[in-house]
């Protein structure tokens, strides 16, 4: 079994402030080790995906809650993993296509899990109907 070097979890309201908000605490929570620039770039951007799914697709109508999870292990590898408890994700399958959203106004292109996919070393998503979903991204940092 890994060893974890530090761990953090964070909770918060699902509106868009916080989604500036848990860029700044997955930041402040790597910046101690010697990740690339590229590599923060990529995390920033996973965890920005993330949480901005959360606000707009998993709480439709009123705000939820949010919990943002980060373990890093001692081989450098970040785990973020993402949890809301709202509406679920009805057809999983669909919903990792490119370009589907189910934004019914349109201002969504329909990539944020495809990115969150692209700029992890592994991801996973599982999700129940009605009761809400989580995105476990993986990172391997340089040591």
């Amino acid at each position: 079994m890994k060893k974890i070097k530090n761990a953090i979890k964070a909770q918060f309201p699902s509106i868009s402030e916080n989604e500036a908000l848990s860029r700044m605490i997955i930041m402040g929570f790597i910046s101690r080790t010697n990740v690339t620039a590229e590599d923060m770039a990529d995390i920033k951007t996973m965890v920005s995906e993330a949480v901005t799914n959360c606000i707009v697709h998993a709480y439709k109508d009123s705000p939820g809650k949010i919990t943002m999870e980060a373990k890093l292990f001692e081989d450098m590898e970040l785990v973020i993993r993402i949890k809301d408890t709202g509406c679920g994700i009805e057809d999983m399958k669909k919903a990792m296509e490119p370009f589907y959203t189910t934004d019914a106004l349109g201002e969504r292109c329909g990539m944020g899990l495809c990115i969150m996919k692209s700029f992890s070393d592994k991801f996973s998503i599982k999700s129940t109907r009605g009761k809400g979903t989580t995105v476990t991204m993986r990172k391997l940092l340089a040591k």
